[in-house]
């Protein structure tokens, strides 16, 4: 699976950078000491840039997810209790139907929590 994966986005990389290169657009330019770069190594030059912002951007996309990973569930226990404080404010008719669902959902966690236990020794 992650073998497929690594090809697959090789091959993703190298029709992004075949694309940044090889379509002819005015909307960036290489400028290296204040002068365009123009011959036969411009393209050479624009790929390395372009992949080397793409490794320096996937080394931050790594970090950034080890750093979130914690923080994230985190601020999602928190969308989602602010989410139930919402409802409950905007529909307070539907807190009678919500306290039964409740008591529903504690019942299926402790049971799933108690048969997915390994048993002890």
């Amino acid at each position: 699976m992650s073998k497929r994966l690594a090809i697959a986005l090789t091959v993703i990389l190298l029709a992004l950078v075949a694309w940044a290169i090889l379509v002819e657009s005015n909307a960036f330019s290489i400028v290296i000491n204040g002068q365009p770069v123009t011959g036969p190594l411009k393209g050479e030059i624009g790929v390395a840039g372009v992949v080397a912002a793409l490794i320096a951007g996937l080394c931050a996309a790594i970090i950034l997810l080890f750093v979130f990973a914690g923080i994230g569930i985190v601020v999602l226990g928190c969308i989602v209790f602010g989410g139930l404080i919402f409802a409950w404010a905007t529909f307070p008719y539907f807190l009678p139907m919500l306290v039964p669902l409740a008591i529903v959902w504690l019942f299926v966690a402790i049971s799933r929590r108690s048969s997915s236990s390994p048993p002890s020794a």
